[in-house]
C-alpha cells in the first residue's frame, strides 16, 4: 500500500509544471545570489574630509584611509559646516576633522586628536564605518610611533607585535560563513513549504475524501507524505552541495556522512511540521500565511544573520524551540569546523526530537474518517 501512495505523491508532483522547476531554481537563485547580497562586510563607505592643518602627517594620514579599500574620498570640505552638508545631501557617510596643528602636537607633545562623526542613520553601516576608521588611525599611530623609536636610536624599547590568526575561515570571507546558512534555510524552505501546501491542496481539490474512506492507515499516509520530499530534499541538497563546490569552492572540513546524517533527520522533523500546518489549515492560502509566519520566526531567530549569542537573554531562551538553530550550527560546524556526529550530538539530540514531536503530532492530528 505505502508504495502505491508514494507513486502518487511523486505523479502528483510531476504533473505540476510549475513545481520542478521550483525545485531546481531555488538553489540556483538563493546559492549564486544570496552570499554576495547578505554579507556584513561593508565597504565603499563615502568620507568626507575636513584637513584644517594641510600638513604632510595629515596627508599622510588620508592617504593611508583612502587606499584600505574600505572608503572612497568623495568630498574635501573647508570647514565642518560644509561635510555636515555632503552627508545631508548623502554624499558622505563619515566626516574625518583633522585639526589645525595636528602635526605639531603629534611631534611637540607626541599626542594629537582628530573628529570621527558618522551618519547612524544606518546604525551599522555607521558603527563599522567608525570602527573600521578608528583601527586605520590606530595603525597610523603605531606606524609613526616605531618611525619615532627607530629615528631616536631607542630599537631597545619592546614593541608588541600583533599577528592575527584566523581559525576555520582565514580570510574571514563571509560568503564561506553563509553558504552553508543559507543551505540550511534552502532545505527548509523545499522540506517545509512543500509538505504544508500538499494536504491542504487535497482538501480543496476532493481528492483527500477518496483516502478517507480508504483501508489506509493514518501512520502509512503520513509517511507517504513524508518520503517523496525527503528524497526531494536529499536531491536538493546534492545539488546545492555541487554549487558550492564549483562556484564557491566551499568543501566540507569534516566528514560528508555528518552532513547526510544531520540533513536527513533535519529533513524529517521540518517536513512533519509542514504536515502539522496542512492538517489544520482549510485552504492553501491559509496554510501559507501559517508558513510565513513560522518561516520568518524561524529565520530570524536562528542565528542565520544575527548572532544568537548577541540576542537578548528571553530571545536565547526561545531560539531553542527553534529546529533550524540546531541545524544551521550543525551545518556551519561541519562545513568550517569539521566537527564530527559525536561533537554534534547535542544538537541531533535536539533534531531527532523535534522529529518524533512534529511526526507523531502530524499523525495524530490528521484527521481521518472512514
Amino acid at each position: 500500500m505505502l508504495k502505491y501512495l508514494i507513486e502518487k505523491e511523486f505523479k502528483q508532483i510531476l504533473r505540476n509544471k510549475f513545481l520542478p522547476k521550483v525545485i531546481f531554481v531555488f538553489p540556483v537563485v538563493m546559492l549564486l545570489i544570496l552570499p554576495f547580497a547578505a554579507n556584513y562586510e561593508i565597504k565603499h563607505i563615502n568620507l568626507s574630509v575636513v584637513d584644517n592643518d594641510h600638513s604632510s602627517y595629515s596627508s599622510r594620514l588620508i592617504r593611508k584611509i583612502t587606499s584600505s579599500g574600505y572608503f572612497n574620498l568623495t568630498n574635501v570640505s573647508d570647514n565642518y559646516n560644509q561635510a555636515i552638508k555632503s552627508i545631508e545631501a548623502e554624499e558622505a557617510d563619515i566626516i574625518l576633522q583633522v585639526p589645525k596643528d595636528f602635526e605639531k602636537n603629534l611631534i611637540v607633545e607626541q599626542t594629537s586628536k582628530v573628529m570621527i562623526s558618522a551618519n547612524a542613520v544606518n546604525g551599522m553601516k555607521g558603527g563599522l564605518g567608525s570602527s573600521y576608521l578608528s583601527n586605520i588611525i590606530n595603525d597610523f599611530a603605531n606606524e609613526v610611533r616605531g618611525e619615532w623609536i627607530t629615528v631616536q636610536g631607542l630599537s631597545s624599547i619592546p614593541i608588541i607585535d600583533i599577528v592575527p590568526q584566523n581559525k576555520f575561515n582565514v580570510h574571514l570571507s563571509y560568503k564561506i560563513f553563509m553558504v552553508p546558512a543559507i543551505m540550511a534555510m534552502l532545505i527548509t524552505l523545499i522540506t517545509g513549504f512543500l509538505p504544508a501546501m500538499n494536504i491542504v491542496n487535497e482538501k480543496e481539490l476532493g481528492t483527500i475524501e477518496q483516502i478517507n474512506v480508504s483501508p489506509v492507515k493514518k501512520f502509512t499516509f503520513i509517511i507517504s507524505k513524508l518520503i517523496p520530499y525527503w528524497i526531494i530534499g536529499t536531491i536538493v541538497f546534492m545539488f546545492a552541495y555541487i554549487i558550492a563546490r564549483l562556484v564557491y569552492d566551499l568543501t566540507p572540513a569534516g566528514h560528508l556522512r555528518s552532513i547526510y546524517v544531520s540533513t536527513a533527520i533535519y529533513m524529517l522533523g521540518i517536513s512533519g511540521l509542514g504536515l502539522i500546518i496542512s492538517n489544520y489549515s482549510k485552504t492553501i492560502q491559509q496554510a501559507m500565511f501559517v508558513v510565513f509566519f513560522f518561516m520568518m520566526v524561524m529565520i530570524l531567530m536562528s542565528g542565520l544573520y544575527t548572532p544568537i549569542s548577541s540576542m537578548p537573554m528571553w530571545a536565547q531562551y526561545i531560539t531553542y524551540l527553534n529546529p533550524l538553530r540546531y541545524f544551521i550550527e550543525t551545518m556551519r560546524s561541519i562545513y568550517l569546523k569539521g566537527s564530527g556526529i559525536i561533537d554534534l550530538r547535542y544538537n541531533l539530540y535536539a533534531l531527532i526530537g523535534f522529529a518524533l514531536l512534529f511526526n507523531t503530532w502530524a499523525v495524530l492530528s490528521y484527521r481521518k474518517s472512514s
